[in-house]
């Protein structure tokens, strides 16, 4: 049994799509489960969906969910001919829970809201794909994943309650492969005990792969992608990237620990546990040999450029000019923790305590707000962390011509550079 992974990318046009039977028969009589994210840019229109809606703005909410539901039915609609109105009739059933929604007044949290409407995305794709291989032959049974992963309630970014995942993978999702060779689900979402929507955090689809791998003892997982294989850097970001025909777990660990896209930090772990080998593929040439990731030594990798842009530095400074000591820093920690903030990186000076964190403007305002009862606070916006492993001295003065250094942190095989543009 296999688990294969398509992204966004390889399910954001109808070319594309049509494009999956190919793949699929490649590997046809093996037992899959299939993953597949929402398509394209759905999961940032959807943002703007819940932006929108917490923002009070119904109409404007109601108005880019409609685009955004059009979009799929006339892909759709182009995919499908006697599969079309089972399908519509699922659709419309997911457009329902998400209005519903919009049409009440927000009383929790925005990463609540953010959770019920963002995970729409992975419905209504998984909708279209099972679809469309039923119709071109490619029989396979739709599975709703938020049925299957039971998580705590941390939205956003929830955690999945492995024992009782297990039970139901081991009671539903094993003996359905007695009657279908391949089982199709979502990415990136599942659901509390009281059957609401959560997130497992961007790019969570991968992570919802190795899941499945491990309770299912996958021979391997494969993410289908847009790349011939993994880069040393994004290719959108640095054009002269080149490609890492082979890896070892720990190295992608710590390109995903840095904040590598090309896979999601908690997807290695579960892979590496039962020594599940990882395999990134291109879908648009098969036949190109991509990466596989394994627990052999790999050695003479080219320097791993990770770069990481809306950062924002926080820094925390003591009033009275005196040391920075445990227990402010374990105030701080204990604010990151109720905030859920995971700071991309950390500095302890004398009298001060620096931080990096994404751009997320709520729970920055929150730790500010809190961290100043005690501290003097200071926030500088518009910042980039760059990381760069195997690095060297060519590297190093490349990526930083033209940019000042905020702080740095380096080890003899890493460095990371907290970047701002010289403006003038």
């Amino acid at each position: 049994m296999k688990v294969f992974k398509f992204g966004g990318a390889s399910v954001n046009s109808i070319e594309r799509i049509q494009n999956l039977p190919a793949i699929l028969q490649r590997s046809a009589g093996e037992k899959l489960v299939i993953i597949v994210s929402a398509m394209g840019k759905t999961t940032n229109a959807l943002e703007k969906v819940a932006e929108a809606f917490f923002a009070g703005k119904k109409d404007e909410a109601l108005q880019l969910f409609e685009q955004v539901k059009q979009q799929h039915l006339t892909t759709a609609k182009y995919l499908l001919v006697t599969h079309y109105l089972a399908c519509e009739t699922q659709l419309r059933d997911f457009f329902t829970e998400v209005e519903w929604l919009l049409h009440d007044k927000p009383v929790r949290d925005y990463d609540y809201y953010y959770d019920q409407v963002v995970c729409a995305g992975e419905l209504f794709s998984t909708a279209i794909v099972s679809a469309f291989l039923n119709e071109k032959g490619i029989t396979n049974k739709w599975l709703d994943v938020r049925d299957i992963f039971r998580t705590d309630n941390d939205f956003r970014d929830a955690a999945i309650d492995w024992p009782f995942t297990q039970q139901v993978v081991a009671q539903t999702v094993q003996p359905l492969f007695n009657q279908y060779d391949i089982l199709l689900t979502q990415g990136f979402i599942g659901a509390t005990s009281e059957n609401e929507s959560t997130t497992l955090g961007r790019e969570g689809s991968d992570y919802t792969a190795a899941v499945f791998a491990n309770m299912l003892d996958a021979e391997s997982q494969t993410i289908w992608k847009d790349v011939e294989s993994v880069m040393n850097a994004d290719p959108k970001q640095f054009p002269e990237a080149v490609p890492m025909y082979e890896l070892n777990y720990n190295e992608v660990i710590e390109m995903a620990y840095y904040g590598a896209q090309v896979i999601h930090p908690k997807t290695i772990k579960p892979l590496q546990n039962k020594g599940i080998p990882l395999l990134v593929k291109c879908f648009l040439d098969p036949n190109l040999p991509g990466t596989v990731i394994h627990n052999q030594p790999v050695h003479h990798l080219p320097p791993v450029i990770v770069l990481k842009e809306n950062q924002v530095l926080v820094q925390m400074s003591s009033r009275d000019f005196s040391f920075i000591g445990e227990q402010h820093v374990g105030n701080i920690y204990q604010l990151f923790e109720k905030l859920h903030i995971k700071p991309n990186l950390t500095q302890n000076g004398a009298i001060s305590f620096l931080c990096v964190l994404d751009d997320r403007s709520d729970k920055i305002e929150k730790l500010a707000l809190e961290a100043s009862a005690f501290l003097d606070v200071q926030v500088q916006k518009e910042l980039s962390l760059l990381t760069v492993l195997h690095y060297s001295k060519e590297v190093f003065e490349k990526l930083t011509a033209g940019k000042t250094i905020l702080l740095r942190q380096q080890t003899p095989e890493t460095i990371q550079l907290l970047l701002s543009v010289q403006k003038g």
